[in-house]
């Protein structure tokens, strides 16, 4: 029944969303991707040569994914054919790989679009090889999330990567202009409301279009909105951020290295994307904590008790007062001094014990509990520091067959200057002590 309509031409009056109107007819349309669909692009250079293998097609929503994988069966004499790993399974993939073996049979290739191919599991992303090896598919995979981690090694090592980039302020305009003219009527906008509405489009051409057609509809005869007029008719679109996968680990990524950097504004900005994209507070108040104690120590041993009374802060204010906490420490750590000493130490003190094993101590620092330990030597010849003049009696505590290590190697920076003079002067009585004892 629905073939019967759709011969009589009935489809083509049903409404259909401007994205889905507007979706290019040649690869040369495609905006925002011109390293791959370019005269030079990667994906222009394999339809010169007439053939291409296995793609995955990997960036974020509303780049133009699915129309550049339709373009490429266009391109090719290849049968299309789309599935969604969110509705699809191992019977769904056994009916398509059956029909492209009888296409392949009548002397037609098919190729196989998979839109949020990271979804399948690993056994069914497997049941791809042997159709992608014998040439039955051709596999083009669509990924918002890094193949890297989602795709398993024997699929990613049949396919190519593609990235698909975030449509740039540009391209999105280059959309809009071309919706006025398939319109007929330009965007009830000023300047800067057309500004605004391209930022909060957010790189996607999809939602562009989709907040263009929510503008038409709300604009009255003659009417034209300004900037504060269209976020209150349109609200604001969701930043894309998923706190699970990349997005999650980028950003956090980002802020620990803008603070590592000493630069505040830079912090500032990635600490305030993963606020309004929805992050967990007391994750980023961990995260700043961890910072404290890994990139600044001893160099400002505040650090780590503003990081930790920020967490408390939130944890006593809640959200929204709360942010602010989040906001001075990531201000405070990213101003202060840094250093890395005690973080290094800590790691080449654990690579020494994991690697000698269970070393005795000197039996001179241990305590001679009973007779019997005292008999063997437990506490024999140890001297009590405070006894000793000023309070230093450089003993040697470490065990024998190891012998003295240096872990601890403090910078001339910030609070660490007077850690430096300290191990100095202790070093000196130690000389002083053991050429006494000679």
């Amino acid at each position: 029944m629905s073939d019967l309509f759709a011969s009589a031409g009935l489809a083509n009056a049903a409404p259909r969303p401007l994205a889905d109107v507007l979706r290019p007819k040649t690869l040369a349309e495609v905006v925002g991707q011109e390293h791959l669909t370019g005269p030079d692009g990667a994906l222009t250079r394999l339809l010169n040569a007439r053939s291409f293998g296995s793609l995955v097609f990997w960036g974020p929503p509303g780049t133009g994914k699915t129309t550049v994988a339709r373009l490429l069966a266009h391109e090719t004499d290849l049968h299309f054919e789309q599935i969604s790993a969110i509705f699809s399974g191992i019977a769904e993939l056994r009916k398509v790989f059956d029909a492209a073996r009888g296409r392949r049979a009548m002397g037609r290739g098919t190729l196989l679009f998979v839109d949020e191919i990271h979804r399948f599991n690993r056994a069914q992303l497997d049941a791809f090889l042997p159709v992608m090896e014998d040439g039955t598919v051709t596999l083009v995979g669509a990924t918002t999330e890094n193949p890297s981690f989602e795709l398993n090694a024997a699929l990613l090592s049949r396919a190519r990567v593609l990235l698909f980039r975030a449509l740039d302020d540009a391209a999105v305009a280059k959309l809009l202009v071309r919706a006025e003219a398939l319109t007929g009527q330009p965007l009830p906008l000023d300047a800067e409301a057309r500004g605004v509405l391209v930022r909060m489009a957010d790189g996607d051409g999809r939602a562009a279009l989709t907040l263009a057609e929510e503008v038409w509809r709300s604009a009255k005869p003659g009417e034209t909105f300004d900037a504060e007029h269209l976020q209150a008719i349109i609200q604001r679109r969701a930043p894309i951020y998923d706190k699970s996968q990349e997005g999650h680990y980028n950003l956090i990524s980002a802020l620990h290295k803008t603070v590592r950097g000493s630069d505040p504004d830079a912090a500032l900005y990635y600490l305030c994307r993963m606020l309004d994209g929805g992050e967990d507070r007391l994750f980023i108040a961990r995260r700043l904590v961890r910072m404290a104690v890994e990139d600044i120590g001893l160099a400002d041993p505040q650090a780590l008790v503003v990081a930790t009374a920020a967490k408390d802060a939130f944890d006593f204010l809640g959200s929204p007062e709360g942010e602010l906490a989040l906001a001075q420490v990531t201000v405070y750590l990213a101003c202060a001094p840094k250093s890395n000493a005690v973080y290094e130490a800590y790691k080449a003190a654990t690579r020494v014990a994991k690697e000698h094993g269970s070393l005795p101590p000197p039996r001179t620092i241990l305590n001679g509990s009973t007779k019997l330990m005292r008999k063997i030597g437990y506490g024999e010849g140890y001297r009590y520091d405070h006894d000793e003049p000023d309070a230093f009696s450089g003993q040697d505590y470490w065990p024998e067959k190891l012998g003295r290590q240096h872990f601890y190697d403090p910078t001339d920076r910030g609070m660490e200057q007077r850690y430096t003079e300290r191990l100095a002067h202790w070093e000196a009585l130690r000389r002083q002590r053991r050429a006494d004892e000679d």
